[in-house]
C-alpha cells in the first residue's frame, strides 16, 4: 500500500491529458485536483516529519505518555487526529510508512498485522482505541 499513491497519480494524469485532448478543460482540471488530493492522502510523506520509533523508545516514560502509530490514507487515523483536535499536538506521532522499526513494533503488538492507529498509552499498546480515551489521557497531562 505504500506505493499506491504513484499509480493513482499516473491514472489521474492520464485522465486529465485525455480530457484536454477531448477539449473538456473543466474535466481535466477536476481530474487533476482530485488526483493530487488522492495521491497526497495516500503518499507516505503526508503529515510532514514525524518521530521515529527509535527516538520514542529512548525517551523517558514520563516524556511519552501517548504515542500514536499511524499511516497515511488510514481513515481511523484521520478520525483520531480530528477528534483529538489541539490535544493531538501533545501526542507523539510515528508514521509506520516512514519507519520500518515502527511498522515492526506495530506488527509485534497486533499479531503480525499493521493495524493502525496503534496508540501506546503509558507504555500499554491499544489497537484502534476510542478517541475519547486518548483525549482524556492527553487532557490529564495538561
Amino acid at each position: 500500500m505504500r506505493w499506491l499513491w504513484l499509480p493513482m497519480l499516473v491514472l489521474f494524469a492520464v485522465l486529465s491529458i485525455d480530457a484536454v485532448r477531448d477539449g473538456t478543460y473543466w474535466l481535466a482540471a477536476a481530474y487533476a485536483v482530485v488526483g493530487l488530493a488522492v495521491s497526497y492522502w495516500l503518499c507516505p510523506w503526508q503529515g510532514g516529519r514525524t518521530l521515529r520509533h527509535e527516538e520514542v523508545s529512548t525517551m523517558a516514560e514520563e516524556d511519552r505518555p501517548v504515542v500514536v502509530y499511524w499511516r497515511p490514507g488510514c481513515g481511523y487515523c484521520m478520525r483520531l487526529k480530528a477528534t483529538l483536535g489541539d490535544l493531538g499536538d501533545k501526542a507523539l506521532w510515528v508514521n509506520i510508512w516512514q519507519d520500518d522499526d515502527a511498522a515492526a513494533f506495530v506488527r509485534s503488538v497486533n499479531d503480525g498485522n499493521e493495524v493502525v492507529p496503534t496508540v501506546v498509552i503509558d507504555g500499554e499498546p491499544h489497537t484502534n482505541p476510542d478517541p475519547t480515551d486518548v483525549r482524556e489521557r492527553l487532557a490529564a497531562r495538561s
